[in-house]
């Protein structure tokens, strides 16, 4: 079974258009068959977007998929912007919505942190649960070492998905973890490195 997570180039390539307002600003997003919520702004990420108060300094978009959660916080803010992912094809998307939204972004190809370095002010992810619990808590692991002090990770998953497993690994890794947002099934935490 072919995921987001794994480039599979066999799938039949069905572009769309997706245009999405934050702010007040209307942001146009293309997506591809192969890609996460290739058909519209997934509402756990839209749920992310609008939890995440006030940004400044420099953010991590780690899983970024076609690219949204980083582009709307970079050009909202004004951040300095770093985008990963496993998936080239998504990358791929994500060059070209940078391109679209006149943002600048530094992207990188990794296994979650393999091929990032540097250190960050702000990372932000949408785990890609199917991939596994071992991965996402890899991401978690590797959010803590690649955070400036006093940097904080933005984190959205589900009940269903193992929210409160989640929020246990993420106290574990940082030794604080702040539920932002906690609405039908839907969970926001926040950790801080201190």
């Amino acid at each position: 079974m072919s995921h987001y997570f794994i480039d599979d180039r066999s799938l039949k390539s069905n572009i769309k258009k997706i245009n999405y307002e934050f702010a007040g600003v209307r942001f146009t997003f293309t997506t591809d068959s192969g890609l996460f919520s290739k058909d519209h702004v997934d509402y756990a990420s839209n749920i992310l977007l609008h939890e995440i108060p006030p940004l400044s300094g420099s953010l991590l978009d780690m899983g970024c998929g076609y690219g949204c959660i980083g582009i709307v916080l970079a050009k909202t803010y004004g951040l300095q912007l770093t985008q990963v992912d496993v998936n080239q094809h998504a990358l791929d998307f994500t060059k070209i919505n940078c391109d679209a939204n006149n943002v600048q972004s530094k992207m990188v190809k990794s296994n979650c942190f393999d091929n990032v370095s540097g250190t960050f002010d702000i990372i932000t992810v949408n785990p890609p649960i199917h991939a596994g619990k071992a991965v996402t808590y890899e991401m978690y692991d590797g959010a803590f070492a690649h955070l400036n002090m006093g940097g904080k990770l933005y984190v959205v998953t589900l009940k269903k998905h193992g929210a409160e497993s989640t929020g246990g690994k993420l106290e574990s890794v940082f030794g604080n973890c702040e539920v932002l947002y906690k609405k039908k099934g839907y969970y926001v935490f926040c950790c801080v490195k201190n």
